[in-house]
């Protein structure tokens, strides 16, 4: 069985999503790779809550830190840069985070630039993603 589309009622504004953006710290979202990739067979992208393009070190150190915490291994095809970010509501309990990068999508959805770190892994700490094909995502509140 196939899972749903995660169904989107609306994209919030760039002022709601900059007052959303007050809370948290970044948003890890894990989705299925595409079959060929088994080694790395989670689509992993991390939303850190800054527009500054942040010196290469420290963004390794951020890279190299969140793989440990999260135990993920193998990683693959590496894209770290700032992106546009939108947000969307639907049924879920939290707005959904989009990486924009269809020119149509950058032209038509609000959004706000934000550093993001994409690549293909794997871990048994995302088994929704992996075993179950579903997408989710994770909030990192200020503490």
């Amino acid at each position: 069985m196939k899972p749903e589309a995660i169904k989107t009622l609306r994209y919030l504004s760039v002022d709601e999503i900059q007052k959303h953006l007050e809370n948290f710290e970044y948003i890890i979202m894990a989705t299925p790779a595409p079959d060929c990739f088994k080694d790395a067979p989670i689509h992993f992208t991390l939303f850190l809550n800054t527009s500054d393009n942040l010196p290469k070190d420290i963004q390794k150190a951020i890279f190299d830190k969140f793989l440990d915490e999260n135990s993920i291994r193998n990683p693959i095809e590496v894209m770290s840069q700032i992106m546009p970010v939108g947000f969307s509501e639907g049924s879920h309990e939290t707005f959904m985070p989009l990486l924009l990068v269809k020119e149509e999508d950058i032209k038509n959805i609000p959004s706000t630039p934000m550093l993001v770190m994409d690549f293909l892994a794997d871990s048994d700490n995302f088994s929704e993603a992996k075993e179950k094909s579903l997408t989710g995502w994770s909030y990192s509140y200020n503490s």
